[in-house]
């Protein structure tokens, strides 16, 4: 049965929350439109996934953005995950030979993004942009991300992550600022206890479980309150009008030149691979109708 969800949770008497995510068809969706080695699908999935967890950690209305930069086989690996559950992402490859670079399933993380740097930026509708940049430390994103929270200083939180090119999903723990248990001593207690627990989920149970079941499975002991539920989409947040707005930023003369070669200028998104055709005329009525905001 397909699953677009994420389902948040919290553990009564304790200040630990959770949230499992589980991607099908928006996963296939976004793959569908690209020609990625299983690798890269696999890899593309767990980051696709790790931008809805994270984005859930955060009060804000706007996108959540998480890149890895590097000077590997995969120069680039971004996702989008808006505070709404919209989703989108893109892998680039170094270009080796006619076909591209080699990448097998056997691939090493490290190897693929080697001289890689995690970029996280939180991107509000209103208000200024936030953006941590961090190294990578392991060979995975759930240990890029481990290092990435140890570093922030933020509260104790604990990724897992598997994608398979068909399903994708993961779970997040996170410790809440103390409200339930003020000792110092439980609230560590109760945070080894949860984290061990949730450190034996396996791959394939992530994959194949729905969140509820996979919730008893681990904790058939604790108390647990479900708290929300929301559905999660692949909707890449191009338009016409954003397109538009990447040529009106050109200089007019070279924008002219273009016209005269051109006729008509030609521009397609990485994300979905819409096609955006624009002569003169309808790159005019797209600036009179201030349509190019970025």
């Amino acid at each position: 049965m397909s699953q677009e969800t994420s389902l948040r949770f919290i553990f009564e008497d304790t200040d630990i929350r959770g949230d499992f995510v589980r991607l099908d068809e928006s996963y296939r969706e976004i793959l569908r439109v690209h020609d990625y080695p299983e690798r890269v699908a696999d890899l593309l999935g767990e980051f696709l996934i790790a931008s809805v967890l994270l984005s859930g950690t955060i009060k804000y209305k706007g996108r959540f953005v998480l890149q890895i930069r590097s000077q590997g086989k995969i120069p680039l690996l971004m996702v989008e995950a808006t505070h709404d559950k919209k989703i989108r992402g893109i892998a680039r490859l170094a270009e080796e030979g006619a076909t591209g670079p080699d990448i097998s399933a056997d691939d090493d993380f490290s190897m693929l993004f080697a001289k890689g740097t995690l970029v996280v930026t939180v991107d509000p509708i209103d208000g200024e942009q936030y953006q941590s940049v961090v190294p990578l430390v392991g060979n995975s994103l759930e240990t890029c991300l481990a290092h990435y929270f140890a570093q922030s200083e933020q509260l104790e939180t604990s990724v897992k992550l598997a994608a398979n090119g068909v399903n994708a999903a993961g779970f997040l723990l996170q410790q809440l600022p103390v409200q339930e248990v003020p000792d110092k001593k439980s609230r560590a207690a109760q945070w080894d206890h949860h984290l061990i627990l949730g450190q034996t989920v396996k791959p394939d149970e992530l994959l194949s479980l729905e969140g509820q079941v996979l919730l008893q499975r681990l904790y058939g002991e604790e108390t647990i309150r479900l708290m929300k539920t929301e559905d999660v989409i692949f909707q890449c947040s191009c338009s016409a009008q954003r397109t538009a707005g990447a040529l009106v930023v050109l200089d007019p003369a070279e924008l002219e030149d273009l016209f005269d070669d051109l006729g008509t200028i030609s521009m397609h998104c990485e994300f979905c691979q819409t096609e955006y055709d624009f002569s003169r005329e309808t790159l005019a009525e797209l600036v009179r109708d201030g349509g190019t905001t970025h």
